[in-house]
């Protein structure tokens, strides 16, 4: 049964011209299909909707073609040919009750335009301003007439949007894109209407509002997304000259990293303030985004007034059907988002995203896949996991909703493998969220058994009875340093001077004073371990052969916050080196451009470069199996960090996988391989 203090999370909200039907609102968020990919952003955008979000919003949607983001996928409304794309993801919006938005979008400096090729439109003569791209071009100065055509294009969007069957148009004014450049008074150094006074730097969002709603002609209502910050006052006077003129605020804040922040660093509701400021100064409605999992605090900012719709992209990525398990009063069942940001890491990345809790987030369409239902099996089966790590728990989980007769064994006294043992790492707690949820949902489960301290031999195998068996036995991190960056290891290396991460993982004690973190894996793990040790009172160094530690976290949006973060704990850092050699007492370094040798001294290495995974089981039993001595087993496969270690994210994925596939007969490869190809 629901609590009834959630009850004003459904209550209907007045947009305008249009009414959502409760207070859930996924806001525009990058998929990584957009126009490239309609059809699997309908179906992902539907099931959304299916579950139970009042209204579902595209990503940003170019309207002209001096707005081209490519190689990153966006959606777009240059002509009549994109309206039918955007139809079959307002019908699918729609055939659950569900609003549709589309968010209106003017590159300005941040795009380079490298697919049509057309020079860019900047304020100014500038270089690319999205600081995670590097391309050598600069955008043109636009003139005034630019600013009529911009109009124009903005205008004809609009249109197309009412045909294309939307609900909510978007003026799209912040994250550095072109809007965001004339509020900016240290970018806008126009001497006409449009730059000086902050009245001048507005004028131009206030002109844009205005059309939307002459295009649109009442028929659909029109949103601002707009940034207010408490250290910047004229946020708010900005805010205030246009506070009533949309339908609908979508407000954020101006620092991406806090917005989007990874829950290392920052937590739920991180934006209330912000937005309960300007939430003050309009009577219209405003919704805003804080990676909300909790019901409760939900709750609270609506009573409190801090705004009236619940903003979310990455819960509802985790989650589709959070607003329908929370209005049937299923909180158990809630999937919460992690705060990995791995959904954006793909975006970015140019494909379609995907999830760490939710591994169907991207496969609706090309897999068929639903995150709440996976279908019963034609003909159960008994299936052994081995392993009760992200992979082995989702595979269990999966393989017994299916209807699968499951053993789960697991050597530790703990399921969760390597999530437990990373979420006892600096700012990774809400990581167990994967490992619990997981067990929360296979207790529900008659036929899957969970057995704890069970380790299992080649030789139990045809004692047990299982028709298949599954493998997730997970990783070992390597005590050498063989990585990107080197296909052989050290030179030579002194007794004592290395050891692996699992020692830091197991939480050993170490007896060394300085201890030398060899990053060659480029991800988050360097950085935490090397905070972990500072904790422990090690004097630490991190080295990596990269520009800067953390270096995929460009792609997860954490590389600033995570550097920093090192700085602060005292942590050295030393960039460019590879470590070449182990002596009693220090390592040998070489510059990976020049290759010039230097020397740090130092007590212990930690490699961070590879991960070895566990397959002495599935080594054992293949010949087996091959050979029809383990009974009546007659399929054995290895899934997750046991086969290819990756993300926690591709374990969780490999689980699932690894369950629907049990016991069919269509080739993988048939199915894995869908893709939509243009005629």
């Amino acid at each position: 049964m629901r609590d009834p203090s959630h009850d004003i999370l459904f209550d209907p909200v007045r947009i305008g011209p249009v009414t959502t039907r409760n207070r859930f609102y996924q806001v525009p968020h990058c998929a990584g299909m957009g126009w490239q990919r309609p059809q699997a952003a309908a179906a992902m955008r539907g099931m959304k909707a299916e579950g139970g979000w009042g209204v579902v919003n595209t990503e940003y949607c170019s309207i002209h073609p001096t707005s081209d983001n490519a190689g990153f996928p966006y959606a777009a409304l240059w002509d009549d040919g994109d309206i039918r794309g955007h139809r079959l993801m307002t019908d699918a919006v729609h055939a659950h009750g569900a609003l549709a938005g589309v968010e209106l979008w003017i590159g300005g400096g941040m795009v380079m335009n490298l697919a049509s090729r057309l020079p860019p439109l900047g304020l100014r003569n500038r270089p690319q301003t999205d600081s995670g791209v590097f391309y050598p071009g600069q955008t043109r100065r636009i003139d005034r007439q630019d600013i009529r055509d911009i109009r124009r294009w903005h205008r004809d969007a609009a249109r197309r949007a009412v045909e294309a069957g939307f609900d909510i148009v978007y003026v799209y004014a912040t994250h550095g894109y072109l809007l965001s450049e004339f509020l900016d008074p240290t970018i806008n150094d126009r001497s006409d209407e449009y730059g000086g006074a902050l009245g001048n730097r507005v004028r131009i969002v206030r002109e844009l509002i205005e059309d939307t709603r002459e295009a649109v002609k009442g028929k659909l209502a029109v949103a601002t997304r707009f940034s207010v910050d408490l250290a910047d006052p004229e946020t708010y006077d900005a805010f205030g000259l246009l506070a009533d003129l949309p339908d609908l605020w979508d407000l954020t804040v101006p620092d991406y990293g806090i917005e989007m922040g990874t829950s290392r660093f920052v937590k739920e509701a991180s934006l209330a303030d912000s937005v309960a400021r300007a939430k003050s100064l309009t009577a219209r409605p405003v919704v805003a985004v804080g990676r909300f999992t909790s019901p409760d605090t939900m709750a609270r900012v609506i009573r409190a007034g801090h705004q009236d719709l619940i903003g979310a992209a990455r819960p509802s990525i985790a989650d589709p059907f959070l607003p329908r398990k929370i209005e049937e009063g299923r909180y158990d069942d809630i999937r919460e988002c992690i705060g990995c940001n791995i959904c954006y890491a793909h975006d970015s990345s140019g494909v379609p995203i995907r999830c760490t809790q939710n591994p169907t987030m991207g496969e609706e369409w090309r897999l068929g896949w639903h995150p709440e239902r996976t279908g019963r099996s034609a003909r159960p089966e008994s299936v052994l996991v081995v392993g009760a790590g992200p992979a082995g728990l989702e595979a269990a989980r999966v393989l017994g909703e299916r209807g699968h007769r499951v053993m789960l064994a697991e050597a530790g006294r703990v399921p969760g493998g390597r999530v437990t043992r990373e979420s006892r790492l600096p700012g990774l707690g809400e990581w167990l969220r994967v490992r619990d949820w997981r067990l929360g949902q296979i207790g529900k489960l008659a036929n899957v058994g969970l057995f704890p301290e069970s380790r299992i031999e080649a030789a139990d195998i045809a004692d047990l009875g299982a028709d298949h068996v599954v493998i997730a036995t997970g990783a070992t991190w390597a005590a050498d340093t063989i990585g990107r960056h080197s296909a052989t290891g050290l030179a030579r290396t002194a007794p004592g001077m290395i050891a692996s991460a699992e020692v830091v993982l197991d939480r050993q004690d170490l007896a060394a004073d300085h201890v030398v973190i060899y990053d060659d894996d480029h991800y988050y793990m360097g950085s935490v371990l090397a905070l972990q040790l500072r904790q422990a009172g090690h004097r630490v160094t991190l080295v990596t052969p990269a520009g800067k530690p953390c270096e995929y976290g460009v792609f997860t949006g954490e590389i600033h916050a995570s550097n920093a973060a090192l700085v602060e704990a005292g942590v050295g850092i030393v960039t460019s080196r590879m470590i070449r050699a182990l002596d009693p007492g220090r390592a040998e370094l070489e510059c990976v451009f020049s290759g010039r040798l230097s020397e740090l001294a130092c007590d212990l290495v930690i490699p961070v470069c590879r991960r070895i995974p566990v397959t002495g089981l599935y080594d054992a039993l293949r010949p087996l199996v091959d050979g029809g001595a383990a009974g009546p087993v007659r399929s054995l496969r290895r899934i997750g960090d046991a086969e290819a270690p990756n993300t926690i994210a591709a374990a969780v994925h490999a689980g699932y996988r690894a369950a629907m596939d049990t016991g069919e007969t269509t080739a993988p490869g048939s199915r894995h391989g869908r893709r939509e190809q243009p005629v």
